[in-house]
């Protein structure tokens, strides 16, 4: 079992920026990707961005040149920084990892962000 630690999330206004960030124990072997989902009201969860064990980066389109996923000053660490946040970017983030060596997925248990005027 891996428990995920996710802080940064918040409400701004159209235009701003948010960081988030997640922490897994840094005793946690065989990470093989660490990303961000998001779920709004009424719709499915999504990707957004991860970060893969050799350093590939992936993104939604949605957040293509908005968002930057990169890994934190800590073993087993990500942030998420998010320019230019738009209404739409309004939803539940959840952190997820997978490990190398295991079939299934962990989750964070979500941080709420929320662009408003």
């Amino acid at each position: 079992q891996v428990q995920l630690v996710e802080s940064g999330g918040g409400s701004v206004q159209p235009g701003e920026s948010l960081r988030l960030s997640c922490a897994a124990p840094r005793s946690t072997r065989g990470v093989n990707t660490m990303g961000w989902y998001r779920q709004a009201p009424g719709k499915q969860r999504e990707l957004v961005a991860y970060i893969t064990r050799g350093d590939r980066t992936i993104y939604a389109d949605s957040v293509k040149g908005r968002f930057t996923i990169s890994r934190g000053d800590v073993k087993n660490m990500v942030l998420l920084q998010m320019n230019s946040l738009k209404p739409e970017d309004t939803a539940v983030y959840y952190c997820h990892l997978d490990l190398v060596f295991e079939t299934v997925a962990y989750w964070g248990e979500g941080t709420l962000v929320t662009v408003s005027s």
